[in-house]
């Protein structure tokens, strides 16, 4: 069993670069001309951020200065699950979160794709919210992070601890 390599599959988000990318988007919106007086703002209140207009297309341009601060700080924008926007007596609100790990159906996904489409003699196991790949051959292992970076799936991959 010491002859096999591994690596693991994780989804992590760097909560200080997505703090950074909150700060920028609030003074971006303080100071932008077309945000002043619609109530623009921006707040991180726990595990929600909560953006808040007067008006619909107001709240997702809200979303949009902060959705390219997350893309210029280098956070994937499949890791911000952000729901539709929704009024709140005379202001519109957008409620998203950071998603970390990766999810039980996720994860199933991934193993099943490993499964079918890998190399033979991988092995996808799930531990918690992240998956461990192991086979005897490192070029077979190569190959699953290669396949999992060209698949379109719904979660933000790293591939760390290879050995």
């Amino acid at each position: 069993m010491a002859s096999d390599s591994s690596f693991d599959v994780v989804s992590k988000v760097d909560k200080q670069e997505v703090s950074n990318a909150l700060n920028q988007a609030q003074k971006e919106i303080a100071q932008r001309y077309d945000f002043k007086g619609v109530g623009a703002e921006i707040d991180f209140s726990g595990e929600k951020i909560l953006m808040k207009a007067n008006s619909e297309e107001r709240v997702n341009a809200v979303l949009d200065v902060f959705q390219s601060k997350l893309v210029k700080r280098g956070i994937s924008l499949k890791s911000l699950d952000a729901g539709e926007p929704f009024a709140s007596g005379k202001e519109y609100r957008i409620e998203a979160s950071v998603k970390e790990g990766i999810a039980q159906d996720q994860a199933k996904k991934i193993t099943k794709l490993i499964r079918d489409e890998g190399p033979k003699g991988v092995k996808a196991t799930i531990q918690g919210d992240e998956l461990r790949v192991s086979s005897k051959s490192r070029d077979d292992l190569q190959d699953v992070i290669t396949l999992l970076k060209g698949s379109e799936l719904d979660v933000d991959l790293q591939f760390i601890n290879y050995r």
